[in-house]
């Protein structure tokens, strides 16, 4: 796989687990643009690799996973580059969300502002118990512009969202977790472990099913796409895949299926 500035990127042949790992241990691996940019990048590498299955993402150091935006690249913007900052995040974030190919969160800190919303773009977050989570940007005279003001409204509500975006406070890992913002909560000596245990569950299942239980809960929340029309039309293709006729035969059989995504 590409090499990249901001990123490490490690992919287990075994298990077909690709670890990226976004590496600013400086900054706290805040996000600048550079960094934005090879996350689409890699991500769009590992979807186009037949190697990849799924995708753990997690933060270098012990203090962060992505501890926010990085101001002073952000401080001299006007409107009109402002608006391209959003874009440029929001397309690489969808990119994420949208990915056929299980994604967790391994939520290793800090995961503010920016962090935040990249940690909600991945399909499940599990978080160390020093995590924290926030969206302060109202701190900066900003607001969230990655996606975070619809993500974290989906995952804990209008009340909670407005809540922690309108007063910028941070909240504790056992906290998200009650929310629903996070998945589960282990120790940080565990998360990797954890983490890779759960996506290789969800890797032994059928690839193409979990691909479109992804597509549809997405759809729930998309107003150009019809939820129930998509579910109806993903089960439909289901019956015509090797993945079914294996899944339903070992079932009948008595044994482990043995799935090959197609």
């Amino acid at each position: 796989m590409a090499s990249y500035e901001n990123l490490l990127l490690a992919l287990d042949s075994a298990t077909g687990i690709l670890t990226i790992t976004l590496n600013r241990p400086t900054k706290l691996n805040a996000l600048n643009a550079a960094t934005i940019e090879e996350i689409r990048q890699s991500f769009q590498e590992a979807l186009d690799d037949a190697a990849v299955r799924g995708i753990i993402l997690t933060g270098s150091g012990e203090k962060a996973f992505v501890a926010g935006a990085d101001i002073a690249e952000l401080a001299d913007l006007n409107e009109i580059a402002g608006r391209r900052v959003a874009e440029r995040g929001q397309e690489a974030f969808c990119m994420i969300e949208e990915s056929t190919k299980p994604v967790i969160a391994a939520v290793n800190g800090f995961a503010l502002g920016g962090g935040c919303e990249l940690a909600m773009a991945c399909h499940l977050r599990v978080a160390s118990e020093n995590a924290r989570f926030g969206q302060p940007e109202v701190n900066l005279g900003l607001i969230p512009g990655y996606g975070g003001t619809q993500r974290l409204t989906q995952l804990v509500g209008k009340a909670k969202a407005l809540e922690l975006m309108m007063t910028g406070d941070q909240i504790k890992a056992d906290e998200a977790h009650r929310l629903g913002l996070a998945n589960h909560v282990v120790p940080a000596a565990e998360l990797l472990p954890f983490c890779e245990q759960l996506l290789k569950r969800i890797l032994s299942k059928a690839p193409l099913a979990i691909g479109m239980v992804i597509d549809c809960v997405n759809a729930y929340y998309d107003e150009e796409k019809h939820g129930y029309q998509t579910e109806a039309n993903s089960f439909s293709r289901c019956f015509g895949s090797e993945d079914f006729r294996e899944g339903t035969q070992a079932f009948l059989e008595k044994r482990p299926a043995a799935f090959k995504g197609a």
